[in-house]
């Protein structure tokens, strides 16, 4: 076989802007944009079939890179500032692994990934930081080149078996100037989905609003911001499992915010006012921490959305048709709250819960919080009603201004914005992050009563913190396609000369004619894999496992049916140079025993035992993240046998990427 052969390409002249797909809507459905019977290809006969109908080649000064070029439209983002003839330029670069330098994928190792075999290519997909035009564009050349792209709004790679990582995704806060991290994730989705890309991960380490936003939108939403596009719990550091992660979520969301005021105190508490006036102006029960994260990312997405709503065009859903209270009543309220107002004066400000109580019997209390929130921008004989939240006490203060210094300071009594007018960004976006350092982060979470609850909260914040790796799993929907026109055969491989550590690669989809006999599935299985990886160079299929000695010209239909699958078991008559691409994780031995439960490497910071050699996490042997490693280090269990520690021995270096000090 050719390995380094390039896939058919047809090199296409520069098209004009309207005939490119559009980036927010092309999908494998629509556009034209997959082939006939693509749902029946694997990921690699997918990409062959994409890149001849759509990409352009691209030059590369490196011999072990192949790189192509898609262009988008992105007209109809002209609400963002962009033009029709904007553009969003895919890379597509193929590298060789063998001539690469990097024969290993850390990321597989660390998800779960680590025994399949090392795959003749990989993919990156690639959206740069300045790719707004064609013109000027420069090759990514050289694997590290590909790999270090902090900058690139969208980097994901796929190994030619369609197991891939997501790696960057950069929205607005990231550099984009017209799309959004949503916008990118869409095409991304849609993507994987055209390609048949088989599963997908990504370790998830955002920040948003400089906060670790996989625990923020956890507690939020049930699930980390990648959930939005059908990615769950792939794997958890520390031999944290996906019902502990399930767990963590459901604690924190449900967390009670009542508690944090039964306790007796001499004064109320910063975090008691900061919760108290997001009471004071939400207009729906604000009963868990849930409730009160999710309120003010409404506020923040309001500012953003610059959103102004009109009295003529009042939400249906406002506290008006929640609380039908008559005109009168309300009328009756707020001509006593501006009376109190004018009896005051314009230089004093008035408290909202001082405001309430002087009215306190002209209504019900809902009725009067209901009038309070409506009240600024009123007027009366002049005088507007101007409201603004003190920054020393979180109290909400009212008092009546002069009209024409009311409209120069921009309160107008026209207009009900969709968040309370005194509230500034950066006032909710420190309110945010203290809240998240009280009762989030677990290095500054405050020590609140009752201590069984804190200690509760602070093991749920670890766990959703070390929870990093999530997954999405295509291949399960292309699995239940039905094709009465072909066999699709689900192949597994088992080599029976290998040795006992051998881990069997992932089954390939083979997709056969109806009239395909075993003699055909064979050399078919024998194709795919041999195409997928190295180490099957020269794989061999002698038989079909579990179906005995069936003779060869027996029809694959009379024996799975139309859709089904077979164990194929053969050789691999290779050079022994080919073992080191046996498995992602190498060649190395090693061995995780960690207190924790974890038996593989999971990425976090590790070391070994000088005696036993046993590798075990620096957390869990005591040592914080922010401490070196010890020169030398003995186990618990060696340790107890009476070996003490030496200070002239050296720390272990271990077969992982980042360990020790």
């Amino acid at each position: 076989m050719v390995l380094n052969g390039r896939p058919p390409v047809k090199r296409m002249k520069r098209r004009v802007t309207a005939d490119r797909c559009d980036f927010l809507t092309f999908s494998d459905a629509g556009e034209g944009f997959s082939a006939a019977g693509s749902h029946d290809q694997p990921f690699r006969s997918s990409l062959r079939s994409f890149l001849s109908r759509h990409a352009r080649e691209v030059p590369s000064h490196e011999r072990n890179l192949l790189t192509w070029q898609i262009a988008y439209r992105m007209g109809d983002l002209d609400c963002r500032g962009s033009s029709p003839e904007t553009v969003a330029v895919l890379h597509v670069v193929e590298e060789d692994v063998m001539n690469s330098g990097s024969d290993y994928c850390d990321m597989c190792r660390v998800v779960g990934w680590s025994g399949h075999p090392v795959c003749w290519k990989r993919y990156h997909f690639i959206i740069r930081s300045d790719s707004s035009s064609l013109d000027g564009f420069r090759a990514c050349n050289g694997a590290k080149a590909v790999a270090e792209g902090p900058t690139h709004l969208l980097h994901g790679m796929v190994h030619m078996n369609g197991f891939g990582h997501l790696i960057r995704v950069n929205g607005r806060e990231g550099g984009s100037r017209f799309l959004s991290g949503c916008d990118i994730m869409g095409f991304w989705d849609r993507l994987c989905k055209t390609l048949r890309v088989r599963k997908v991960t990504v370790m998830d380490v955002s920040k948003k609003y400089g906060l670790e936003y996989r625990l923020l939108h956890a507690i939020t939403s049930g699930h980390p911001w990648y959930g939005n596009w059908g990615y769950k719990f792939g794997a958890g550091s520390f031999a944290l499992t996906a019902d502990a992660y399930r767990d963590a979520v459901r604690t924190l969301s449900d967390m009670p915010l009542a508690p944090f005021f039964t306790h007796a105190r001499a004064s109320r508490t910063h975090l008691q006012d900061v919760i108290s006036f997001y009471w004071s102006i939400s207009e729906r029960r604000l009963a868990t921490l849930r409730d009160l994260l999710h309120f003010i990312l409404d506020l923040l997405h309001a500012i953003h959305r610059k959103a102004v709503v009109s009295a003529r065009k009042k939400p249906k859903n406002t506290a008006l048709l929640l609380r039908p209270w008559a005109e009168d009543d309300i009328n009756r309220v707020e001509c006593a709250m501006m009376k109190v107002l004018q009896a005051a004066g314009s230089s004093r400000w008035i408290r909202w819960r001082t405001l309430k109580g002087a009215v306190s019997q002209t209504g019900p209390a809902e009725l009067l919080d209901y009038c309070l929130k409506e009240l600024g921008g009123k007027s009366v004989e002049g005088m507007v009603v101007h409201v603004q939240c003190n920054p020393e006490t979180y109290v909400v203060e009212y008092r009546l201004e002069d009209e024409e210094n009311a409209a120069t300071e921009g309160i107008v009594s026209s207009t009900v914005p969709t968040r309370p007018r005194y509230l500034s960004e950066d006032h909710i976006l420190h309110d945010l992050k203290f809240l998240y350092e009280a009762l989030l982060q677990p290095k500054t979470m405050l020590n609140f009563k009752p201590q069984e609850s804190r200690e509760i909260a602070h093991s749920s914040a670890m766990k959703l913190l070390d929870c990093k790796h999530f997954v999405k799993d295509y291949e399960f929907d292309s699995l239940q396609i039905k094709n009465p026109d072909v066999i699709r055969v689900l192949c597994g491989v088992e080599l029976v000369d290998q040795a006992k550590d051998y881990t069997a690669p992932p089954p390939e989809l083979i997709v056969l004619p109806t009239t395909a006999t075993v003699a055909d599935l064979k050399t078919e299985a024998m194709k795919a894999f041999r195409e997928a990886y190295i180490i099957f160079e020269r794989f061999h299929a002698e038989k079909l496992l579990d179906f005995g000695d069936v003779d060869d010209s027996t029809n694959v239909k009379f024996l799975i049916g139309m859709n089904g699958s077979v164990c194929v078991g053969g050789r691999c008559h290779g050079s022994y140079v080919l073992q080191r691409y046996r498995m992602e994780r190498g060649r190395g031995r090693w061995t995780v025993n960690c207190v924790c439960g974890a038996r593989d490497d999971d990425g976090e910071r590790m070391l070994a035992c000088d005696k036993c050699n046993v590798w075990l996490h620096t957390r869990c042997a005591g040592i914080h993240d922010s401490e070196e490693a010890p020169p030398n280090y003995y186990c618990g269990r060696c340790s107890a046998g009476g070996r003490g520690c030496k200070d002239n021995r050296e720390v272990a270096s271990g077969p992982f990427g980042c360990r020790g000090g």
